[in-house]
């Protein structure tokens, strides 16, 4: 059997403002939109997997918190942290933290979208064994 990664599935307070975010800070194309209410879209995130973004039912104030069960955050790998930072925070990204040491070598930079879920910035050295997988 193969298996690969189509989409990831995103509840959201606003998924047409998020869409726009996804759009604008992240590059994201809009493949498809439902037309309906509510709003549903489907966005190719650029060189990775598609995004599902739908309407939540309900939330919760610790989304943002990486430690909690479940699936916590989505990486993005970058060649360089500092360029991609720097372009992030002219789209209006804010970090609060610096880079630190990634498991299985480089480094990781967090940052969250509107409404709390996480992104990390992920950069590898050539001989990290995830760089050969991806």
């Amino acid at each position: 059997m193969k298996l690969a990664l189509e989409h990831l599935g995103l509840a959201a307070r606003n998924p047409n403002s998020l869409k726009d975010w996804y759009a604008r800070v992240l590059g994201a194309e809009v493949l498809f939109d439902n037309g309906a209410q509510p709003p549903a879209f489907m966005l190719a995130l650029p060189g990775g997997p598609l995004l599902e973004l739908y309407p939540a039912t309900h939330a919760r104030p610790e989304t943002a918190d990486n430690s909690l069960a479940g699936w916590r955050h989505l990486a993005l790998r970058v060649d360089s942290i500092e360029a991609a930072q720097a372009e992030l925070s002219r789209r209006g990204v804010s970090f609060t933290e610096s880079p630190k040491p990634a498991g299985w070598g480089g480094r990781v930079l967090f940052f969250a979208d509107p409404e709390g879920n996480l992104f990390h910035l992920v950069e590898r050295p050539p001989d990290s064994p995830v760089v050969a997988r991806v």
